[in-house]
């Protein structure tokens, strides 16, 4: 990965942008300033098609690697498993999915 590449796409990328990476549904976004914050950069893990392309509008945001060791944990939580297969087990089965667009690429 290039951290040029990083720091351009931070000052010239456009607010909520998306850069593919190497790594298939791992993106990185550029999230707009706000009152309190500077512009920054941010992952986003949104599962992907059979082409690359994301499959949900918005995914799970992670600012930081503090963030992510946070977000393992509740993941590996095995109550949010069997959650899930009961989620799994009474919603409707959806067919087909969104396809979105991505622009750039950057290899991990």
């Amino acid at each position: 990965m290039s951290e040029d590449k990083l720091a351009d796409f931070l000052e010239a990328g456009k607010d909520w942008g998306r850069m593919k990476t190497s790594v298939p549904g791992v993106f990185v976004v550029k999230l707009p300033a706000s009152r309190s914050s500077p512009a920054r950069l941010a992952v986003e893990v949104n599962p992907v098609d059979a082409s690359g392309n994301p499959t949900k509008r918005r995914g799970l945001f992670i600012r930081s690697g503090d963030e992510l060791e946070s977000f393992k944990e509740i993941l590996n939580e095995e109550r949010l498993s069997k959650l899930l297969g009961m989620l799994d087990s009474v919603n409707p089965t959806v067919e087909g999915q969104r396809r979105g667009k991505g622009e750039d690429f950057i290899e991990l």
